[in-house]
């Protein structure tokens, strides 16, 4: 065997049967008015949270502070998991999967100011408050908002199922 060239390891079969799940991560920051940081994608109408998808090998909460620092310029540590909720497959995606919303906290004056888009991915920000946020986003986007901030301060998790509480 050549130096460059790895043993071949067998597929548990087990593990080959394993459905296929994608996940998605996002971070829930906020200004001192307590008003939600939202982001305006190119590829699609309305706005969405900071984040985006975990790459093979990554750990969601390592994708959140990823997608962060790689769509805004702000490299900061990601606070605790707030919801998690899965996604059904549908048409033209066939894969279900989870979406892991963390804590980002509140952003300081100077970080908000330091902010600066991926300008391949994002026309925009808005800080929006919680009673703005449904018109500006999906209603699945806005069920998981509204459940990340009801239990910021109660240390807990919300599960959901699409948007819905499980």
């Amino acid at each position: 065997m050549a130096m460059d060239e790895s043993p071949a390891v067998l597929i548990d079969p087990y593990a080959a049967s394993l459905s296929r799940k994608w996940m998605g991560a996002s971070v829930l920051l906020r200004n001192a008015a307590g008003e939600v940081l939202l982001v305006d994608p190119v590829y699609k109408p309305g706005f969405e949270m900071p984040g985006g998808s975990v790459d093979q090998g990554e750990s969601p909460q390592a994708a959140a502070r990823r997608e962060v620092a790689e769509e805004l310029a702000l490299d900061r540590p990601v606070g605790r998991l707030v919801v998690t909720d899965w996604v059904p497959p549908r048409p033209g995606w066939p894969h279900d999967g989870m979406i892991f919303m963390y804590d980002g906290g509140v952003l300081s004056e100077e970080e908000i100011a330091a902010i600066r888009l991926q300008e391949e991915e994002l026309a925009g920000w808005v800080f929006a408050s919680p009673e703005q946020v449904p018109a500006l986003v999906p209603p699945v986007l806005a069920r998981r908002v509204a459940a990340a901030l009801r239990v910021l301060d109660g240390g807990t998790t919300v599960s959901m199922e699409e948007g819905y509480m499980a």
